[in-house]
């Protein structure tokens, strides 16, 4: 199973040990194949990075930047040709649709409603945390 996870589900993972920390801890048995773009790595570090974070988990710096790093080497890593447009409230979440639909993920996992609303784009589901849990644990 290959998926392309959107940024909400990697920091929530960093910091709490519910859906999202399983669906990183899949990843890092390689149970989970992940697939990443330049654009989304960019976007992992600079949240992972940002004031807000570094205010609520100052302790976690080093950490939160260790879990990014080996989701990272983990993964595969694109370099999407096709722009797309489709969703138009938030256009920075078309990254992770450029980059799924060149990886020929299976999944997109968010927490993202931009996304969410969409449940598919080019026979690629989206889903979130749990939901993925439950196709893995049936």
């Amino acid at each position: 199973m290959k998926v392309t996870l959107d940024t909400n589900v990697l920091i929530s993972g960093t910091f709490w040990s519910g859906d999202s920390f399983r669906i990183l801890e899949l990843i890092d048995k390689k149970k989970i194949k992940c697939a990443l773009s330049e654009e989304i790595i960019k976007e992992y570090y600079k949240i992972a990075n940002s004031d807000e974070i570094i205010e609520k988990k100052e302790n976690k710096k080093l950490i939160i930047s260790k879990i990014v790093s080996k989701v990272i080497s983990d993964s595969d890593i694109v370099h999407p040709k096709r722009r797309i447009n489709v969703v138009k409230d938030d256009p920075d979440d078309n990254k992770i649709l450029e980059c799924a639909y060149a990886a020929k993920v299976d999944y997109i996992i968010t927490q993202d409603n931009h996304l969410l609303k969409l449940k598919e784009f080019e026979g690629i589901k989206i889903i979130n945390p749990g939901d993925l849990l439950k196709k893995i644990i049936k």
